[in-house]
């Protein structure tokens, strides 16, 4: 008997019709998440809107268990049901005191449209199998990083110690000069009025971590 039903349960879970109706809520408490952001729309709904939010948690544990029930131990040894399990629980945690910053962490629930549908969940598959390659070009990048980020603090380190007084705050600077934000005027150009040479700094810089390295990715 009790077999019978967690075969029941198993295919209960398993119809495309279940999935749908859990990405539906899913989406529909993506908004609900959004509209919480609101204060204008919080004085007027904020009730409502928490009960909703409340109300679909509710459904969310109850399809775990569901899932945990027709699949016992198996279940856990899925990532894909751990990472559900995880998201939802951070959600049933206090959110009160220290805790308080738990509670933006419940946005976390969208995140589990990526196990629901099934080229998301090969797109993530695709991107942790990359993971050991993309290691590789980190360290080469980091390799990079180090060596221009030693030679910037001995050049320019004692006349611009907030931008590479240190080996920190020279590989921060070297980000920003990666990014290509404001990296011309807000940080070349003042370093080339005291040092006129300092373009041939820069300029291998941005041509080896910018336009060659990241294209790597």
């Amino acid at each position: 008997m009790k077999q019978q039903l967690q075969h029941k349960v198993q295919q209960l879970v398993e119809k495309n019709w279940f999935s749908h109706g859990i990405l539906a809520l899913i989406l529909i408490n993506a908004i609900l998440l959004g509209l919480e952001t609101s204060a204008a729309l919080m004085q007027d709904f904020g009730t409502v809107i928490l009960l909703a939010d409340n109300l679909l948690l509710a459904v969310f544990v109850l399809e775990l268990l569901l899932r945990i029930f027709a699949y016992r131990l198996h279940f856990f040894k899925d990532p894909w049901s751990l990472f559900d399990f995880a998201v939802v629980g951070i959600a049933l945690m206090p959110a009160t005191g220290q805790f308080s910053v738990l509670r933006a962490l419940r946005v976390l629930r969208v995140l589990r449209v990526l196990s629901i549908v099934p080229s998301m969940r090969r797109v993530i598959s695709a991107l942790l199998g990359s993971l050991p390659g993309l290691g590789s070009i980190a360290m080469v990048l980091l390799l990079i990083y180090y060596v221009f980020a030693v030679i910037a603090t001995k050049l320019f380190g004692a006349a611009f110690p907030e931008w590479f007084g240190s080996i920190g705050a020279s590989f921060y600077t070297l980000f920003q000069v990666m990014t290509l934000e404001s990296w011309s005027m807000g940080i070349s150009r003042p370093v080339m009025e005291q040092f006129p040479f300092a373009w041939a700094f820069f300029v291998p810089f941005i041509l080896i971590a910018t336009f060659t390295m990241l294209n790597l990715f």
